[in-house]
């Protein structure tokens, strides 16, 4: 049984798959609390599923067979191991948003993970595991900073320089309305930085506060 905050259907917001159709599956609960977190609701539990459960509850949006398993954190849970297998098995395509606090050695090769690496404005900065860096796939998988300042960036560019990151996904995205998206853009520019600036998408289709989208 799984605990869940949601699972709805929306446009992929962010990640190198922003824009695609993408089925979310919202897992509760999370370890961390980081300060400008817009997801607090994902840490209470608003209802329990099994994973076959899940699985027929997001089979009414195919054909689309991009799914995002988030959180919260969702490898708090053991069982979504056998999730994943479950959705792998069924032709799913998978996205695993995970803070970077949890080891990452047992997450299956066919599942694309996007890591984030908490910045110190986060408050959360010595939460990422550096042993997690050895099963992340510079080919397929993604790094993402949340980036609130500028200490934020520098720290991110450091920490990319520092662990031999550059060939890598990369992903930069500013904190909404505390940091200037023109601003990350003149930093990355400025310093010609190989990371891929994003917005999160469906809060600007949507609004900021709107759950579910």
């Amino acid at each position: 049984m799984l605990n869940l905050s949601e699972i709805f259907y929306s446009i992929q917001g962010e990640s190198t798959y922003a824009g695609l159709p993408c089925i979310f599956i919202r897992l509760a609960g999370c370890n961390l609390r980081c300060k400008y977190c817009d997801t607090t609701y994902g840490y209470e539990t608003s209802f329990s599923l099994e994973p076959g459960e899940i699985l027929q509850e997001i089979q009414k949006y195919e054909p689309v067979k991009l799914v995002e398993i988030t959180g919260g954190e969702p490898l708090l849970q053991e069982e979504v191991y056998t999730l994943f297998e479950l959705l792998d098995k069924n032709n799913y395509k998978i996205l695993l948003e995970t803070n970077g606090s949890i080891k990452l050695e047992k997450v299956p090769h066919y599942v694309t993970k996007i890591v984030d690496v908490k910045c110190p404005g986060s408050g959360e900065e010595n939460s990422f595991l550096l042993g997690n860096l050895k099963h992340i796939s510079p080919r397929k998988d993604e790094i993402k900073f949340v980036i609130l300042d500028r200490r934020d960036y520098d720290w991110a560019k450091d920490f990319i320089k520092k662990h031999n990151l550059q060939k890598y996904i990369i992903l930069f995205s500013p904190v909404l309305e505390k940091l200037e998206s023109q601003k990350l853009a003149r930093w990355i520019t400025e310093d010609k930085l190989p990371v891929r600036m994003q917005l999160q998408l469906h809060k600007l289709i949507w609004g900021k506060d709107r759950k579910g989208v």
